[in-house]
């Protein structure tokens, strides 16, 4: 008799432990540290040379009839069974052996074949009876569970979800941190319970090379590979159900992966994905910085004892930037943020100069990617938690530097001046009314042509031969515009202090209009 059993079958010591097996007194005489051996089916079976029928992974019940008074053909029987890798040997005691027979149970030992005697008369058929029961529920179970997690997952991929989606619910199945990493173990993206996930990040160098080690662990790793290139893996982090279980999570987890990598659904690589996720999370300061931290130590961000370059890049092409960091050997994170701006945080030795690197970084850039590049610098930082708020720092230079001629190549918080701090104060009330006053004749003129004019004066800093030759018209007609404004806003340009006011108000109206 034979019992087909399934991938996700059950230990040996998962049966001895049954309830109805107790029933015949099982007791381990050999190989009692090889009782999580999987069980494939059991096999009831006489013949001395059931070796020869067997394939491994077999539990085998026998009385011994055949053996009694040979001890040769004992040993060659436990032998057989050896070299079949089979998964155990019950013996039930009775009229052929009332005892354990030491040569047998002396092989068995010798070869790590676990030997079980059942002491009191027990039907094989209920053994066999109960274990097929139990296989086909965890067969059902398995071909359910796999299913439900592959048209879950298919379901998400056709409905266009980002990888993050697809991430959050592989977690919610498994429930357990999942992680996903290249082929260096940088982290590119992570989901689950925030502080589990946490937990791994900061031990995330070990956990990398413990993934995917011998069965009985609770990690678990798929590839991500597909058309000939393998680009990576999933990770499932301290996985508490069994292990074919806990393999077949992982396997669907990465057959999704690659079908959304395969469709190009996403307009970033997983990389840039990973990058822009951090540095959004510590410009926006809804994470906290120290939260953070393993997050960028385990997207490959050298973090200990380092010095932080906050950086902003405006107008310039994200591939160039990352072959300018590549051929410059530095580290560091880099991803789009908004408007044209670029976010990049260098990760410098602490004997490195900051403002020279950075120098020659923009001088690199401004070469491949054009003179209209802006790089935004803000003040480097020795401690991590200083990096929030120099990133924003960097980001508010370099919208304040928008628009503003001949700025160098590398803008300070010094360079914005006026502009600078009008940006800061563009959402209070009062400036905003402030602006409306002083412009207000001019804002609504039949003539939109006005308002450029005057802010290309004032930023010239009232140079009418430079403002007429940027808008392309002769002295006298700019005379005659400015003298139209002049009338508009009831002032005279000539006076500084009016002319500063109203620079002010131009300044803070074009602010609040981006």
């Amino acid at each position: 008799m034979t019992v087909t059993a399934a991938e996700h079958g059950l230990s040996v010591r998962q049966i001895l432990a049954l309830e109805r097996i107790a029933a015949g007194e099982p007791e381990v005489v050999a190989g009692a540290g090889h009782l999580d051996r999987p069980v494939r089916w059991v096999h009831v079976a006489e013949a001395a040379d059931v070796g020869v029928m067997l394939s491994g992974g077999e539990m085998v019940l026998t009385t011994g009839v055949l053996l009694a008074g040979n001890a040769h053909a004992r040993t060659e029987y436990i032998k057989s069974l050896h070299r079949a890798e089979a998964a155990a040997v019950v013996l039930g005691l009775g009229r052929a052996f009332p005892s354990p027979p030491e040569d047998m149970r002396r092989a068995a030992e010798r070869y790590g074949l676990p030997m079980v005697v059942l002491h009191r008369p027990f039907p094989f058929a209920e053994l066999t009876e109960e274990v097929q029961s139990r296989l086909v529920r965890r067969k059902f179970a398995a071909v359910s569970l796999s299913e439900g997690i592959r048209t879950a997952l298919t379901g998400l991929i056709t409905a266009g979800a980002p990888l993050q989606r697809l991430l959050d619910e592989i977690a919610a199945h498994s429930g357990c941190p999942v992680v996903v990493a290249n082929l260096a173990h940088r982290v590119l993206a992570t989901a689950g319970e925030r502080s589990a996930v946490d937990d791994v990040l900061r031990d995330w160098e070990r956990i990398a090379r413990r993934a995917g080690c011998a069965d009985g662990a609770d990690w678990y790793r798929a590839d991500l590979d597909g058309r000939g290139e393998r680009w990576g893996s999933v990770v499932l982090c301290g996985y508490r159900g069994d292990g074919p279980t806990g393999r077949l999570l992982a396997e669907r987890a990465a057959e999704a992966l690659v079908l959304h990598r395969m469709l190009g659904g996403a307009a970033h690589t997983w990389e840039e994905q990973s990058a822009q996720s951090i540095l959004t999370d510590l410009v926006s300061g809804v994470v906290p910085a120290r939260q953070l931290l393993p997050r960028a130590r385990a997207a490959g961000l050298p973090v200990n004892r380092r010095t932080f370059a906050p950086l902003v890049v405006r107008d310039g092409d994200p591939a160039e930037l990352d072959r300018v960091l590549r051929l410059l050997g530095l580290s560091g994170l880099a991803a789009e943020l908004a408007d044209g701006a670029t976010a990049v945080l260098l990760s410098l030795a602490r004997d490195q100069a900051a403002g020279p690197l950075t120098e020659h970084f923009a001088a690199r850039l401004r070469t491949g990617a054009g003179e209209q590049v802006v790089v935004a610098a803000a003040e480097p930082c020795t401690g991590w938690d200083d990096v929030p708020a120099g990133l924003r720092e960097a980001l508010h230079i370099a919208q304040a530097a928008a628009g503003t001629p001949d700025v160098p190549p590398v803008v300070r918080l010094r360079d914005v001046r006026l502009r600078g701090l009008v940006r800061l104060l563009r959402d209070d009330p009062h400036v905003q009314a402030f602006a409306e006053r002083e412009l207000d004749g001019l804002l609504y003129a039949d003539d939109p042509g006005l308002l450029p004019v005057l802010r290309t004066y004032l930023a010239t800093g009232r140079n009418k031969s430079r403002t007429a030759q940027l808008h392309h018209m002769s002295r006298p007609a700019l005379y005659r515009r400015l003298e139209v404004i002049e009338s508009l806003l009831g002032l005279d340009l000539d006076d500084f202090e009016q002319a500063a006011s109203v620079h002010i108000a131009l300044l803070a109206h074009d602010t609040q209009r981006g």
